[in-house]
């Protein structure tokens, strides 16, 4: 199926929706039935069965649809939040005694996860390549985990080589592809195991909802959504679930603009007196683009800059210096927004990541490229060397 057809129509066209050019939100909270057998029966398959909505739900029930084809999996479980779905991921995969191997940066708030987990005796260990999962692996792993471009510093992972290694040694991969969306990367085709998404970003595209996704094969999946989606509540709403569903059929055009738009700004910034880094995968300089034209078919607008400053002080600086990009910390929607780790995450986390005092995340919306450019390089006047 065409990424563009599925997008905009899939499940669209069903006697349900009819004729409605939006899809209906269910908003019920329970459906009913004839007899109690049927409910019985509903019940035992309450992952698939309209029952009750922290079940799943017909408007949900088509996003997720939706998302699952995209990726090219099977199934999807859509959830009220990126962490509902990574965490609930990680703990149907794991029990008391397992290890799980970290891959390069993730999401700070997934490292806090693992960290959780260690009070029900789940343990962790973070690596920054092959070789070192090769040390790093123990009797009790069970799981690797990572990003492919990585969190903050966009590293590309050659994702058929790590999950071939991860096959080899009967573990489960997972791996957040928020970054490139399915539109750009499709990593269960490259022998992931499952992918989860922050539905926040690219996907709803608006900044007007919060939501999470995991997508695999029915095997993971059906566990996973009687069990941990059940009990931890996370559930997706139905108007969350419609946004999602209106966010994908503009999704396609959105990101060719954001690749546009991303790549303008990021060779503006590339060899700048002020700038000591430019983490875009796109740019042919940045040291996986090989490997990442080879896994991705377009890149998308979310990139990190190194100033050449040690000093907390002078990010701030800088982040209060711009008058189009708005400080926030989330990214995918509309308006550029920029975030420094430095100010904003936990000390012990960023050391972990390897992420530098002077770097600097930028989200470049949908406004005039040259527009951004003009606000960065006024910001950029006076930092470090320039001072």
């Amino acid at each position: 199926m065409d990424d563009e057809w599925i997008c905009g129509r899939l499940g669209e066209d069903e006697p349900w929706a009819l004729g409605a050019v939006n899809p209906p939100v269910f908003e019920n909270s329970l459906f009913t039935f004839r007899t109690a057998q049927e409910l019985g029966e509903a019940i035992r398959s309450e992952d698939e069965r309209y029952v009750y909505w922290r079940g799943t739900n017909p408007t949900v029930d088509l996003a997720q649809r939706k998302l699952a084809a995209l990726e090219r999996g099977e199934r999807a479980k859509c959830f009220g939040s990126g962490m509902g779905a990574i965490s609930a991921t990680i703990s149907s995969l794991v029990k008391a005694g397992d290890h799980v191997l970290v891959l390069g940066a993730v999401y700070g708030p997934t490292t806090q996860f693992l960290r959780y987990l260690e009070k029900f005796g789940v343990t962790h260990t973070h690596v920054n390549d092959l070789a070192e999962c090769d040390s790093a692996i123990r009797a009790s792993t069970r799981l690797l985990y990572f990003e492919s471009p990585s969190y903050m510093a966009y590293a590309v992972v050659d994702i058929a080589e790590v999950t071939a290694w991860a096959r080899e040694r009967g573990l489960v991969s997972v791996m957040d592809n928020t970054w490139s969306t399915p539109i750009f990367q499709k990593p269960l085709t490259m022998g992931v195991d499952l992918v989860v998404h922050s539905l926040s970003k690219y996907i709803g595209g608006h900044s007007d909802l919060v939501g999470g996704v995991v997508v695999g094969p029915s095997r993971l999946i059906r566990p996973l959504a009687l069990t941990e989606y059940q009990l931890y509540g996370a559930a997706m709403s139905p108007h969350d679930a419609a946004k999602v569903i209106k966010g994908l059929r503009t999704l396609p055009v959105r990101m060719a603009a954001h690749q546009e738009r991303g790549l303008a700004v990021a060779g503006f910034l590339t060899g700048h007196p002020a700038v000591r880094a430019v983490n875009h995968p796109g740019l042919p300089s940045h040291p996986g683009h090989d490997i990442a034209k080879r896994q991705m078919s377009g890149f998308s607008s979310l990139f990190s800059l190194v100033l050449d400053t040690e000093s907390r002080e002078e990010v701030g600086l800088f982040l209060d210096k711009l008058q189009h990009f708005r400080i926030g910390v989330s990214w995918g929607g509309f308006e550029s927004l920029v975030n420094a780790p430095a100010l904003s995450t936990e000390e012990s986390v960023r050391a972990t990541m390897g992420i530098p005092v002077g770097l600097v995340r930028l989200s470049v919306g949908l406004e005039p490229a040259d527009t951004l450019i003009k606000d960065l390089g006024l910001a950029l006047e006076g930092v470090g060397r320039l001072a």
